[in-house]
């Protein structure tokens, strides 16, 4: 009888145990004392910090070691691993929003349009890896810093520490984003647009999906801005009122 290895199971349904696992120990054990209300997004941070960050590192390192990258290249293995591992992460993450929040349209939708990008790259045309994970670098390498800003926000009005975390964190937090939202994704989303709109990758990705791909982005960059123009809005507002306060 063939030994058993963990490198015969496939990479999607281990990756999305081990989340389903990171999620099930935050809940019982990390954030066990929070107030049931804010545990659930907290743990969705959680397993969202064990995403975000290396994500960032592993679809760099595959890109790069990728001699023959480009738009329309076809996946490598490696790149198909990060895919996988990101896929996993977002099932997991939907599965907390339609157990916890099934009324929040807006995640949900957010959730289900990015699956449906990283499955067509990785199941259905298995090309366009390059494109899709410098996306993904672009959309997680803030992660780190909004998973902290948004448990420090949770707890602010009822913790010194995670108040003063909030208060320092912020303008740093959303100079940082509006900068990768609202200069670097555009500029590169642009790049992409002007390469498939030639038609030289339409024999490998159909353009029907390109364009599904780059509505989905648009829109997604779109509303990023709207949340962090919101959040400036509201920075501004607590040092006035601060500022006023104190004269």
């Amino acid at each position: 009888m063939e030994a058993f290895s963990f490198s015969s199971i496939p990479n999607l349904p281990l990756f999305f145990s081990m989340f389903l696992i990171l999620y099930s120990i935050a809940y019982s054990i990390v954030f066990r004392n929070w107030s049931p209300k804010i545990r659930p997004e907290a743990c969705s941070c959680f397993i969202s910090l064990f995403h975000g960050t290396p994500a960032v590192f592993l679809a760099t390192f595959a890109i790069f070691s990728d001699q023959n990258r480009g738009f329309s290249s076809p996946n490598t293995k490696t790149q198909n691993l990060v895919l996988d591992y990101s896929i996993a992460y977002f099932l997991t993450d939907l599965l907390h929003y339609l157990i916890f929040f099934p009324t929040d349209v807006l995640f949900i939708g957010h959730h289900l349009a990015t699956l449906f990008v990283f499955v067509t790259c990785r199941h259905v045309v298995f090309h366009g890896s390059y494109a899709i994970l410098t996306l993904l670098i672009l959309a997680e390498v803030t992660s780190f810093c909004q998973n902290v800003w948004t448990l420090a926000t949770a707890r602010r009005h009822d913790n010194q520490l995670a108040a003063k975390v909030y208060s320092n964190l912020s303008p740093y937090f959303y100079a940082f984003y509006s900068v990768v939202r609202g200069i670097f994704g555009p500029f590169f989303l642009y790049q992409m647009g002007v390469f498939f709109s030639s038609g030289v990758a339409d024999n490998v990705i159909p353009r029907w999906l390109w364009v599904s791909w780059m509505c989905v982005v648009i829109t997604a960059i779109g509303v990023s801005i709207l949340w962090i123009s919101n959040l400036w809005v509201e920075l501004f507002k607590e040092k006035k009122a601060k500022l006023e306060k104190e004269l």
